[in-house]
């Protein structure tokens, strides 16, 4: 492992945005109506139980990054349907979202240590990216978070070479959410900031649908309510005009309030699925879709098991989640080993 200076990536393809493990199904969407249900996917091998990770496509393999504990990356080939291991990252990293990014991997807005497992080093923002070259199986240091502006269980996304940084937790759980909004220029190595959000939130994710980015989800941990502190508006950031709105409430707010969440972009559709509450112990198994176009948020099919602390991956023609925690918080362990799918109507491929 070594520490790299500066912007180490090679965009050799365009970005693309994979949040980390994600999950969808459809009920129905404007006319149409589809009967669909989660299934869970037969593999060969096992992933690593894990949550508050990282669950991204990249070069046509599922790779499951982080999370509680130092582990080793799981790597899904779903050509052949088995499961192999890649290095460790060389600090234990979760609350993040993770980008295929040219020929690289890139870890972003993490927090490091925990309260959990057993690690004794405090829980705190790790304040640089780290990126993973699949090719060499290899770990490096890449570009510093802002100076004064680290933070971790941040959203992040990326678009046309350009990664976002949202909100966050300045130090651990109990540190202070911010609004801060930052863009790092990944040809350049340049950050530059952008006009704070509406709100703080921690514990969600975002995502991007026609030149507007999209923050829905998570909660406000420091707040002393803790799994109760939860934001139900929807914030949009519009990369053509650099303004935020707030789409309208109570129609616009996300229908089941919760945090650490799954987001993905399927088409016009903001996807929102599982997380965890102070309503109930076990995880939301809810998926809810948000049509960009109309406002209208629809109930899109459950999870099988509930979970918070994944992503969803949209891959062919249908998505996939895996691992996560099936209960809220600290009792969410054991956590899932499992992956679901969810095919994807004809209208959405």
């Amino acid at each position: 492992m070594s520490s790299t200076p500066g912007v180490v990536f090679r965009p050799a393809r365009r970005a693309r945005l994979i949040g980390a493990a994600f999950a969808l199904a459809l009920i129905s969407f404007g006319s149409v109506a589809v009967a669909a249900e989660w299934s869970v996917v037969p593999t060969q091998g096992q992933m690593n139980p894990r949550h508050e990770a990282a669950f991204i496509e990249h070069a046509g393999k599922f790779y499951l990054i982080g999370g509680r504990r130092i582990q080793p990356i799981d790597i899904y080939d779903p050509a052949t349907g088995t499961w192999t291991q890649g290095a460790a990252p060389m600090a234990e990293v979760h609350h993040f979202q993770a980008f295929s990014y040219g020929d690289r991997i890139l870890v972003v807005g993490a927090l490091t240590g925990g309260r959990v497992g057993g690690t004794a080093m405090p829980e705190s923002a790790l304040g640089r990216i780290l990126i993973y070259d699949p090719a060499t199986d290899t770990w490096t240091r890449g570009p510093l978070l802002p100076e004064g502006r680290s933070r971790g269980s941040a959203g992040s996304v990326i678009h046309n070479d350009t990664l976002y940084l949202l909100a966050g937790l300045t130090q651990s759980h109990r540190g202070d959410n911010v609004t801060w909004f930052d863009a790092l220029d990944l040809k350049t190595g340049q950050w530059r900031q952008l006009p704070d959000a509406p709100r703080t939130r921690d514990h969600f994710q975002l995502a991007i649908i026609d030149n507007k980015i999209y923050a829905a989800g998570g909660r406000r941990s420091p707040s002393g309510q803790g799994f109760a502190a939860l934001v139900s508006e929807v914030d949009v950031f519009d990369l053509k005009t650099g303004q935020w709105s707030t789409l309208p409430s109570p129609a616009g707010d996300i229908p089941t309030t919760r945090a650490g969440t799954m987001t993905l972009a399927v088409g016009p559709y903001l996807v929102v699925a599982g997380g965890e509450t102070q309503r109930q112990e076990v995880a939301h198994d809810e998926v809810e879709a948000l049509d960009t176009r109309t406002g209208v948020w629809t109930a899109w099919p459950k999870f099988l098991k509930g979970r918070h602390g994944s992503a969803l991956i949209r891959h062919g023609d249908a998505i996939y989640v895996g691992s996560g925690a099936p209960k809220r918080g600290l009792l969410g362990i054991p956590e899932l080993d499992e992956m679901e799918k969810l095919e994807l109507p004809a209208e959405l491929r």
